[in-house]
């Protein structure tokens, strides 16, 4: 199928995208095209004026600074699965930027554009949570940063504003010793993910884990984060029982749909799983 008729306006620069978001509250943003174009063409979604930002380098960039990663929202999935910024500061960017879609997609699709269109299957939704990042907002007349973890507010949906474009997202990069791991089930390489959990456990001076996160994607409405797992982890040493019961709390904090793919227990029984798995992945690295 072929999309309804649009209007169509491509931006040479961002505060030109922004004043014609301003000018057409009804406006969608094109920067890949990877997840619009489909929803257009299959009727799914609809866009009565479509402004093209793919071209905007501006934001197209990755940069660390004072203890944080800065990504532009136009930056290639490719472009942080090979950066060397990337696999020196968060290698967890890298190893999920590896998991979206084939390469043809990873070539075009940003992460802006994924963030913004909230599967909550999606790896990008699910790093954000994880690792705590910020996302900086812009509108013709302002600009606010949202914490990731509450961004997300339903499947497909967000707290992004008529008139608001997403510009840059914000990673921490914390100071000590980090750990990580990252697991994902789907029916072949390149589908969305059945269910995928990551972890992040930064480890005190003495060994022990001084902090932790622990995420979850395609078993809830929104990508997940479960703070009942990290306090189960705090202080420990990647003991099994620890471990074992932090895959156990994130599989009880989710609300998986039944599908096609699996029923709702199914989807439990995976992230425990899953949950467990990256858990040892990442304390293998210790």
């Amino acid at each position: 199928m072929k999309p309804p008729r649009f209007a169509y306006a491509r931006a040479e620069s961002v505060e030109q995208a922004l004043s014609l978001l301003s000018d057409r509250a009804d406006a969608r943003l094109l920067a890949g095209g990877q997840s619009l174009v489909p929803l257009l063409n299959l009727r799914m979604a609809e866009a009565p004026a479509v402004v093209d930002v793919s071209g905007l380098a501006e934001l197209s960039f990755i940069a660390r600074e004072s203890g944080t990663l800065r990504v532009g929202a136009l930056t290639r999935h490719r472009q942080l699965e090979v950066s060397g910024p990337v696999l020196s500061a968060l290698p967890l960017l890298s190893r999920a930027a590896a998991e979206i879609g084939h390469l043809a997609i990873r070539n075009r699709g940003t992460i802006g554009g994924s963030l913004a269109h909230a599967d909550p299957a999606a790896e990008w939704p699910l790093m954000a949570v994880t690792l705590d990042a910020h996302i900086v907002l812009r509108s013709k007349r302002s600009s606010r940063t949202v914490a990731a973890r509450n961004f997300f507010v339903g499947p497909l949906t967000t707290v992004i504003q008529p008139g608001e474009m997403l510009c840059e997202i914000r990673f921490p990069i914390h100071a000590g010793p980090t750990l990580w791991g990252f697991q994902e089930l789907s029916r072949r390489p390149g589908d969305f993910a059945v269910a995928a959990v990551a972890c992040e456990i930064v480890r005190g001076g003495d060994g022990l884990c001084a902090g932790a996160a622990l995420g979850v994607a395609g078993a809830h409405s929104t990508p997940l984060i479960v703070p009942e797992a990290e306090k189960v982890l705090a202080g420990s040493r990647g003991e099994e029982a620890s471990l074992k019961e932090a895959a156990e709390k994130a599989a009880a904090a989710v609300e998986p749909p039944s599908d096609l793919h699996g029923s709702a227990d199914y989807r439990r029984r995976v992230v425990k799983v899953l949950a467990l798995r990256a858990l040892k992945e990442a304390w293998s690295k210790a």
